[in-house]
């Protein structure tokens, strides 16, 4: 029988990079960090970590042991939550979101979920994805409004158990330019034309999204300014500080002195969607939520300010 708690430690070791680290997180000594993986590893038969003057590395026993760590304790909190809503004297929906998504979609699906729905406490949680999934795979949000650029869905290291992922929307991306630029007036524009500008970013998760799409075209990106805030950037590209890549939901309000330009095919995007736990199917709140997040999306894709932007398909 494998000891959780010592699957725990494991873990820790895993997330801190060194027994000492851990130890301190989990306020227990060094050597009861070392002892607990040593009995592990005298329960398996096999080593799980290799020590060195440099910290710890993992074997491959011990890679699939904190897999396994991880999962485990997704299902311990997701537990815990399942049974504090069964206690509780209303029924909760936890709901996390990055800022411009939940702007654009959310007041929509969360008017028409009220009204059908008074009964059911909401919570929101202003969270990124690399943040926001993992809540929803250890159970502490229901769903995430998440986004992902070309890859896969962000994730920490050692967090792998599974999400399912339904498409919304794709959200491309425009260059923000100054009034009066010398490619204010023009209808689209490729990145190669920008290859002297300065770059202001509206999100740190863009730089590289950026650097790569640059790289295509056969610059690399004079990065000037970094925020985390869309609307500064903007504000940054109309005091003359640089030209800018923003998403299409994170363009309105209008800024003033700023000019939007839509960037040439292949043109970036992000891709928002919705983000459940794979191990159960959506208990009746959450699926209702999902439904009216759909229509928010239909129906945003299909008004004259979209931008481009499409509806999504639904993906696993």
């Amino acid at each position: 029988m494998i000891d959780v708690q010592r699957l725990r430690i494991l873990r820790a070791v895993a997330e801190h990079g060194s027994f000492n680290r851990a130890a301190a997180a989990l306020h227990l000594t060094p050597s009861a960090v070392s002892q607990q993986v040593a009995a592990l590893e005298r329960g398996l038969g096999v080593p799980v970590v290799v020590r060195s003057t440099r910290g710890v590395t993992f074997t491959e026993a011990g890679r699939v042991m904190v897999e396994t760590a991880t999962a485990i304790s997704a299902e311990l909190q997701h537990a815990r939550e399942r049974i504090d809503r069964l206690t509780a004297e209303r029924p909760k929906l936890t709901i996390a979101t990055f800022t411009s998504g939940g702007r654009l979609l959310l007041p929509a699906a969360l008017s028409a979920f009220t009204t059908d729905h008074p009964e059911v406490e909401l919570h929101l949680l202003e969270r990124e994805p690399e943040d926001s999934l993992p809540m929803v795979r250890q159970g502490v949000a229901d769903l995430a409004l998440a986004y992902h650029f070309d890859g896969p869905l962000p994730a920490r290291p050692g967090d792998r158990s599974g999400l399912d992922w339904l498409a919304l929307t794709d959200d491309p991306l425009s260059v923000v330019l100054p009034t009066g630029h010398r490619l204010a007036g023009r209808t689209s524009l490729d990145l190669g034309e920008l290859a002297a500008e300065r770059w202001v970013l509206g999100c740190s998760k863009t730089e590289a999204f950026l650097r790569r799409y640059a790289e295509r075209a056969g610059f690399e990106p004079l990065v000037r300014g970094s925020t985390t805030d869309y609307f500064f950037a903007r504000s940054l590209v109309a005091a003359g500080v640089g030209v800018s890549l923003v998403p299409s939901v994170a363009l309105t309000p209008e800024q003033p002195g700023t000019v939007v330009v839509p960037v040439q095919p292949p043109r970036p995007a992000r891709h928002i969607g919705i983000a459940t736990a794979r191990r159960q199917t959506s208990g009746p709140y959450t699926a209702a939520l999902i439904r009216a997040l759909q229509r928010a999306a239909e129906s945003e894709a299909n008004s004259p300010a979209a931008g481009g932007r499409s509806a999504g398909a639904p993906t696993a």
